[in-house]
């Protein structure tokens, strides 16, 4: 979740709403990202879609089974419905959001009736992630 939050605060440091999130196989990243919906103005600038992306790429194959993935905010229901057709074995978030989350916030995607469940594991560094949050949108109300 260390890494995720580095890669939050490039998401930061570029103006973007601070979201990061690593990719993980076997111990190793295999992808990064960080919001770039400002920077590439895309509605798929998720941190979660560009880690996945990334991680594609390094398998060389769109199934991400035996991968944990780590994000600072829960994942919105694009990024939930990425991560359950990736086939991504483990998520693990840092922050809720009680506005877009599809891992609890809201609405619990993983625990609909698809063929696929990650485990999911919350809380990791939550005062942190939020913490993140919290100074971007404050910074934008002054």
């Amino acid at each position: 979740m260390r890494l995720a939050l580095e890669q939050a605060r490039l998401a930061l440091a570029a103006g973007e709403v601070p979201v990061g999130c690593v990719i993980v196989k076997d111990g190793e990243v295999i992808g990064a990202g960080y919001n770039r919906r400002e920077t590439d103005k895309s509605v798929l600038g998720h941190a979660e879609l560009m880690a996945i992306r990334q991680a594609e790429q390094a398998l060389g194959d769109w199934r991400l089974t035996g991968c944990a993935l780590y994000v600072t905010l829960e994942p919105c229901p694009m990024c939930a419905g990425a991560i359950l057709n990736a086939r991504v074995d483990t998520v693990v978030c840092g922050a809720s959001d009680c506005t877009f989350g599809a891992c609890g916030g809201v609405m619990n995607l993983f625990e609909e009736a698809f063929g696929f469940r990650p485990k999911l594991y919350k809380g990791v560094l939550e005062e942190e992630c939020a913490a993140l949050m919290t100074a971007f949108f404050q910074g934008l109300r002054k």
